[in-house]
C-alpha cells in the first residue's frame, strides 16, 4: 500500500510515464494515424491511443502491482481489492488527432477510494507537464502554479464546456446550459480535450469550466491540479466536489477561478 509519503514517488513515476507516452504520440502523429470508430456515439480510437495505453499500463503496474487501474481502452485491471486506483487516459483529444488538430494530452490520476490524491497532465505538442499532489499544491513547467482570482470585465468570462460522449445531440439539459452560457460568456470553448481545459483553468488562461455528464477517466487528474492551484469546484447544487465516482454515467460540475463560482452556479440554476 502506498503511504502518504510515497505520493511524491508516485508522482515521479507518473510524470516519467506520461512524458514517455507523449514522445510516442508526438512521433506517431508525424506519420499516418490509424483511426477506427469506437461505439455509436461518434467517438474514435487510434493506434496511438492503444500504444500509449500499453506503455502507461506497463509503467504503472510494474511500479504498483497491487493497485487497481481503470484505463480508457482496457477497462479495469490490476488489484481488484485495492483502495488505490489509477485512472489512465492515454490520449485525451483523440478526435482532434484524427482531424489533424494539435490539441491533446496524456493524463494519469491516482485515487484513494475515489478521491484523487495525485494528478498528472502532459501535453505532447509542447512537451509541457503539470502535476499535483493533494495538499501540496500544483506544479507547472515553471514551478508552483496558482490561478489568479477572477476580475470581472464588461465582456464576461471565458469558459470551457465539457460533456460526456453519452450526451446525445439535442439533449434538452445540455442545450439549455450551453445557450445560457453563450449569453453570459465572452467565449465558450469546446476543446474536445478536457484535461487541457483543466490546466488552462489552473493557469488562469480561462475563467471557468462547466461539465455535464463528463467522462470518468479524464476527470480526477485535471480536477486535482486545478483545485491545488486555487480553483473552486462544486456540483451543480453548490456542494463541494472533489471525489470523482469511478463508475456511472458521468459527473456534473462547475469549476472556476476564485470570485466567479457563485455567478456560474446561478447561470446553471437558471
Amino acid at each position: 500500500m502506498v503511504q502518504e509519503t510515497d505520493l511524491e514517488h508516485a508522482r515521479r513515476i507518473a510524470v516519467d510515464a506520461a512524458r514517455a507516452a507523449g514522445r510516442l504520440i508526438a512521433a506517431g502523429t508525424r506519420g499516418i494515424v490509424e483511426v477506427s470508430p469506437k461505439g455509436d456515439d461518434g467517438d474514435v480510437v487510434t493506434d496511438l491511443d492503444l500504444a500509449s495505453e500499453r506503455l502507461l499500463l506497463r509503467r504503472v503496474l510494474t511500479a504498483f502491482p497491487d493497485h487497481s487501474v481503470i484505463a480508457e481502452e482496457s477497462g479495469e485491471l490490476g488489484g481488484a481489492d485495492s483502495e488505490w486506483t489509477w485512472l489512465i487516459d492515454p490520449l485525451d483529444g483523440t478526435n482532434n488527432v484524427a482531424i489533424g488538430l494539435p490539441l491533446y494530452a496524456v493524463g494519469l490520476a491516482l485515487c484513494r477510494n475515489g478521491r484523487p490524491e495525485l494528478g498528472v497532465v502532459h501535453e505532447p505538442v509542447t512537451g509541457r507537464t503539470w502535476s499535483a499532489v493533494r495538499g501540496r499544491g500544483a506544479l507547472g513547467p515553471g514551478g508552483p502554479l496558482t490561478a489568479p482570482p477572477y476580475r470581472p470585465t464588461g465582456s464576461g468570462p471565458v469558459l470551457a464546456w465539457i460533456q460526456g460522449y453519452g450526451v446525445r445531440r439535442g439533449d434538452a439539459v445540455a442545450c439549455a446550459l450551453k445557450a445560457g452560457l453563450d449569453r453570459r460568456a465572452r467565449r465558450v470553448l469546446r476543446l474536445w480535450a478536457p484535461l487541457l481545459a483543466w490546466v488552462m483553468l489552473a493557469r488562469g488562461d480561462i475563467d471557468g469550466i462547466i461539465g455535464y455528464r463528463t467522462g470518468i477517466v479524464d476527470l480526477p487528474g485535471g480536477l486535482l491540479i486545478a483545485q491545488e492551484a486555487g480553483a473552486v469546484v462544486s456540483a451543480f447544487d453548490g456542494t463541494p466536489f472533489d471525489c470523482a465516482p469511478l463508475s456511472g454515467d458521468g459527473c456534473d460540475f462547475v469549476a472556476s477561478r476564485a470570485g466567479l463560482q457563485e455567478d456560474l452556479l446561478e447561470a446553471v440554476r437558471r
